[in-house]
This record gives C-alpha cells, sequence and structure tokens, in this order.
C-alpha cells in the first residue's frame, strides 16, 4: 500500500476551518495531513462532534497544538518519506516527548513502531521497539485473503485484577476509558503489530504499549496503543460508525492533563485472546452488508438513485413512448437512512455516461461530498475512473480523478470496464513475452498512489451456455475458458435443479453488460489482483434483480481464483439469500440495492438473519450521533 508523493498532494476543500458550537475554551486541536487519501471523513467526525481543529501547515503549528491526530492510509515508507522530506520528522518526535497528546490512526500508529516488513530499508519513529510485519495469506493450510479488510472486534489487551483496579490513580482511570471494549471498528491494512506465539520475549517489547488486541484468522495483533500522552488505532474511528464516534469523542473531551498522565500503574492480567465466546470463531471478521446505490441523471438532468433488471433502469415504455428513468429516491438521502440502519459500507455507481469528464461532473463530487458529511462508515465510488480528456483538450488521468473523489470523502474507488479492457492488454502482452505489468493502467497508478485497498474493480460476467449435446463438446471447448466452466450437474446454487444436462462458462462484458469480450471471469479476476486491486465486486447479469439467490458457483469460482475480498451481488431477493451467501461461500460481504431502496427487505433484518446462524455480523450498540 502506497500513497501520492507530497508533489501530487492537491489541497482539501472546503474544510479546512469546520466550526464547531459556541463552548467553552478548548485545547487547540491539529490535525497533521501527509496526503494519504481520504482525510475529509475525520475533519466530518470531527466537526459533527462540535469541535474546531486547524492543519498542521509548518513546524512552528507543532508547538500551538495542545492536541494532535495522525491519521491516513498509505505505506510505511512513504509516510516515513514524507515527514522526513517536508522537515516535519523532528518536529512530531519533539511534539511526542513533549508529553501532550497524540492520537494516531492507521499509519499514524504504525510510523510509532520501530520498522515495518513493507520497506524493511526504512525506520519509524521509534516510539515503540517492535516490528510491523504483513499477515500470513495462508491460515492453518486455508487461504486468507490479504489485506485485511472489514468490521472487527477490539478487546482489552490487560484484564484488571482486584489490586490493580485499587491502586489505579483517577487520571490513570480516565486514560482508560478512552476505547470501548468489543465493540466492532471498521479497519483495512495489510501489515500489523503480529504478535508473535513463538517468540514470548518478543511479545514483551509491546505489552507496556498494547491497549487492545484483535484477531484475524489464527494471528492476533495489536489494534491499539496507549502509553502516557500517545494513543493510536490501526483501525479508522471515522469510519466506524457510532463506535468510532464516541471513541473519537471520549479522546476530545478528555483533558489534556488525563491524556498525557504516566501509566504507572498495574494493568492486571495479560489476556491474549479475545473472552468474548462468540468471537472465538470464524476469522474474526464480521460478514459486511452493503448498500448500493446506482445513480444516473434522469432525463429532467437531475441526480436519481434508480435500479432495473438485467440493467435496464427505465420504466416499461407507455402509450406515449419511452418509459422514463425509474426513481427510487435521491442519493444523499438514501446514504443517510441506510448508515442509520445499519450498513456497513455505502456504494455510488455512477452509471450515467460523462458528458464531459468525471472531474467535471461536480454534481456527483457534491453527492460524496454530502453524503460523507452524515455518514461514517466506508463509501466507495464507481463510474467514469479512467484516463479522460476534458473538452477543452486537458488530459486528466484516472490517478487525478480518484483523488478528487478520495478528497471529496470517498474512501474506496470501482472501476469496471476500463479494468477488462487492462487485463486483455496484460494478457496479450504476457502472452507476447513482454513485460506483463505497464505500470499505466488506472488499477496500477491508484493502487500505487492510495494502496491497493483503495481500489475496487467491479466484474459483470454472463452465462454463455454450451452446446452439450456434441459428445465432444468438452474437446472443443476454448481451453483458455476451461478454468470458468460450470458442469450443471455439479452446480450448487438455488437453481441448480433446472441446470442439470446443461453446462457454462462465465463471460465477462463492458459497458453495463452490454458488450461482451473473450475473457473469462476467472482470467478477469486474476488479473486485476495482479494489477493491485485490493477488492472485487462481483455481480451477475443474468441474477440481476431477478430475486434468485446468489450465484453461488460463479462466486465460488472467483474466491478459489484469487487472494483478496469479494464482495458478492446481484439475485438477493430475501433475508435468507444473504444466509445461504454466507453459510456456502466465502465470500466477505453481500451487496443489495433494489430490494433496500423498496423497503422489501432492510437492513437489519438481513444482519438478523445472517446472525441467527452463528455468524458475525456488526450491530451498533450506541445510539447514532
Amino acid at each position: 500500500m502506497s500513497h501520492p508523493t507530497t508533489d501530487t498532494i492537491l489541497p482539501i476543500p472546503d474544510v479546512a476551518q469546520p466550526t464547531g458550537h459556541p463552548r467553552e475554551h478548548r485545547p487547540k486541536l491539529y490535525i497533521l495531513d501527509y496526503g494519504a487519501g481520504n482525510v475529509r471523513s475525520l475533519a466530518n467526525s470531527i466537526k459533527k462532534l462540535g469541535y474546531e481543529f486547524e492543519w498542521i501547515n509548518d513546524e512552528s503549528d507543532f508547538d500551538r497544538a495542545e492536541k494532535l491526530i495522525f491519521p491516513g492510509v498509505g505505506a510505511f515508507s512513504q509516510a516515513m518519506d514524507s515527514l522526513r522530506s517536508s522537515g516535519r520528522f523532528d518536529s512530531l518526535i519533539k511534539y511526542i516527548q513533549s508529553g501532550k497528546p497524540y492520537f494516531g490512526i492507521c499509519i499514524g500508529m504504525q510510523v510509532l513502531f520501530a520498522s515495518s516488513e513493507e520497506s524493511n530499508s526504512t525506520k519509524g519513529l521509534g516510539v515503540i521497539d517492535y516490528p510491523i510485519r504483513k499477515f500470513s495469506t495462508v491460515d492453518g493450510g486455508k487461504k486468507k485473503t490479504v489485506p485485511h479488510m472489514g468490521w472487527n472486534s477490539s478487546w482489552k489487551s490487560w484484564h484488571p485484577s482486584s489490586s490493580s483496579t485499587s491502586s489505579s490513580s483517577t487520571s490513570s482511570s480516565e486514560q482508560d476509558k478512552v476505547m470501548l471494549d468489543n465493540e466492532d471498528y471498521y479497519f483495512v491494512h495489510s501489515f500489523a503489530a503480529l504478535l508473535d506465539p513463538s517468540n514470548p520475549t518478543s511479545n514483551e517489547k509491546i505489552k507496556d504499549f498494547a491497549y487492545t488486541l484483535s484477531r484475524y484468522g489464527s494471528e492476533v495483533f495489536v489494534s491499539s496503543v496507549k502509553k502516557d500522552n500517545v494513543f493510536a488505532c490501526q483501525f479508522h474511528p471515522e469510519k466506524s460508525g457510532p463506535a468510532g464516534l464516541d471513541l473519537l469523542k471520549r479522546w476530545l473531551e478528555a483533558s489534556p492533563e488525563s491524556l498525557s498522565a504516566p501509566t504507572t500503574y498495574s494493568r492486571g492480567v495479560w489476556q491474549p485472546t479475545n473472552p468474548s465466546p462468540s468471537r472465538s470463531s470464524g476469522n474474526g471478521l464480521t460478514k459486511r452488508i452493503v448498500a448500493c446505490l446506482d445513480v444516473r441523471s434522469n432525463d429532467q438532468g437531475d441526480l436519481v438513485v434508480t435500479k432495473g433488471d438485467q440493467y435496464d433502469v427505465r420504466e416499461k415504455s407507455t402509450s406515449t413512448g419511452e418509459g422514463g428513468v425509474r426513481n427510487l429516491g435521491k442519493p444523499v438521502e438514501l446514504s443517510q437512512r441506510y448508515y442509520l440502519e445499519g450498513a456497513d459500507e455505502i456504494a455510488f455507481l455512477n452509471i450515467t455516461s460523462f458528458r464531459s469528464s468525471a472531474l467535471l461532473d461536480q454534481p456527483m463530487l457534491d453527492v460524496v461530498r454530502q453524503a460523507a458529511e452524515t455518514v461514517f462508515v466506508p463509501l466507495t465510488i464507481g463510474g467514469g475512473i479512467k484516463d479522460t480528456v476534458d473538452p477543452d483538450g486537458t488530459p486528466r488521468s484516472a490517478l487525478e480523478v480518484a483523488g478528487a473523489y478520495f478528497r471529496s470523502g470517498a474512501d474506496k474507488v470501482s472501476i469496471g470496464s476500463e479494468a477488462v479492457l487492462a487485463v486483455e492488454a496484460l494478457l496479450q502482452r504476457e502472452q507476447r513475452g513482454e513485460e506483463p505489468l505497464s505500470g499505466k493502467t488506472g488499477i496500477e497508478t491508484i493502487s500505487k498512489g492510495y494502496g491497493n485497498q483503495a481500489v475496487v474493480v467491479s466484474i459483470d460476467p454472463k452465462r454463455v451456455y454450451v452446446d452439450t449435446s456434441n459428445p465432444q463438446w468438452k474437446d472443443e471447448f476454448p481451453a483458455h475458458h476451461l478454468e470458468s466452466l460450470v458442469i450443471g450437474d455439479n452446480a450448487t446454487s438455488r437453481t441448480a435443479p433446472e441446470e442439470r444436462g446443461k453446462a457454462w462458462w462465465y463471460q465477462c462484458t463492458i459497458s453495463g453488460g452490454r458488450d461482451v469480450r473473450d475473457i473469462d471471469v476467472v482470467q478477469l479476476a486474476r488479473g486485476v489482483e495482479r494489477l493491485g486491486a485490493g477488492e472485487i465486486l462481483l455481480n451477475s447479469v443474468d441474477r440481476d434483480g431477478s430475486g434468485k439467490g446468489f450465484d453461488l458457483d460463479l462466486i465460488k469460482l472467483v474466491k478459489d481464483a484469487v487472494s483478496i475480498p469479494v464482495v458478492s451481488s446481484s439475485g438477493a431477493g430475501s433475508p435468507g439469500d444473504f444466509k445461504e451467501l454466507f453459510e456456502r461461500t466465502e465470500s466477505e460481504a453481500g451487496l443489495a440495492a433494489g430490494i433496500f431502496h423498496r423497503r422489501e427487505v432492510g437492513i437489519d433484518e438481513v444482519k438478523e438473519g445472517v446472525e441467527g446462524v452463528g455468524l458475525n455480523v456488526r450491530r451498533c450498540g450506541l445510539d447514532i450521533v
């Protein structure tokens, strides 16, 4: 994972001076932004909680700051290089050593450590003498997806004993209330402060700092650290819904004196395993429920949320002509509704062809900006994320387009048709014996600039049935598509009984399912992972709007082919479809649109069903702030 160099960083509009509610004097809060993607959400969260802040603009701001937050997603080496090249390395060290409160988020936590396997030649701040290491991609003989992406619980690493409780000072007790126990928070990272079960001596170096732990498969890692004036978390509180906002609120409300008090009390008994029985199974992550909003302009030019069957979004034709675009609501209002109803993520897919360029499509940028002000879970934006040229001849790169959406509040960008063309070109170069990766595709440049977790590829395959009446059909079937071939007698989807005696392969499409390409879903999935995608949004042209349930055979093909998370889409018509998806496939998330828009199924209803079969889901245990 990485992020743009300092000379590619553009200013964050509109949020530099948020206005809080009139209150008593508060400590002067500063945010250190080193250019790693979406920090607008943190700014919006602080503004939502009624606090003011300023950005660190030069070294003198460190002296003025009474509290400091260092957020961001990115690469360890790029973050450290940015601190050094900007002249802020020494100032940050001096600030931390001064004893004033420090709050690090994601990369803001990792830079505190001595080193990282992400870049063995790069030294961190060295506040914590412990290494950052990469998650294993194999766990107990099974494949484990990396990045670690989604909602996971954290538990206190020390269980207070009666003696430690009685000896705690008031200030230490205040410190210990910063973070709630066993709440779900949103993580997205490939490297972590992993405990080493084979080297207990090494673990002793982290125990003084480890505040909470989390588990991903069999690996346990430090999800937050707290010692004296330093507090930092691996997850993103600004994207962790009510629990994350509550954490931010506690830290903001705490006095600098309590946050800076020396950690001298006895912490009790070290507990490297989660004490909650309900969290003892699975890989630790909850099953994500994603609400998708297909956004396009209607015939009057207004942006609306729409939905169709097999990608047809117009009402049935009338006696006077073609029907209008189906209007299921306004995008910002619907996104707020889904956040309040407990959606784990929200995706905006712009299905309007851009009249000029994505950067000139201000209404869509405004949708993301407005949604990010009140929606504190991850936001994905798709549509038009590609190299393009403005009407005046100004070239715009996919990286530049993605950057505009990140600065508007998006956490991920989704690439569709361009990904298919990029993988076709990759396979052609490979066949010619050339270097398959060009380094120039949108997936590659955005992944390099903002990290692979910021790049989602939306795949739209459709079934192509094979004539099985010919006894020699298997011998004549194109060898390069064999890995996506499904024999109906072995099918596992709900429609399996009607598929007996049939066979098909999954051909990929572009342009919203209208055009087909000679590339199958396995080739495409593997190709986009090689290019640097961090997640796949897997649709089904055949199942879209059908209510027949997810295409489990398609999902299993893709899950077996890649080591990155898969969000499964198309076909959901009831809560039972999500239960079936998660019980019978390894998919990390299930996505739906129309059934949520029309209130045929509620998000909470879906989560109840999934939870009822023993799977973990995120529940909003706090009031929505």
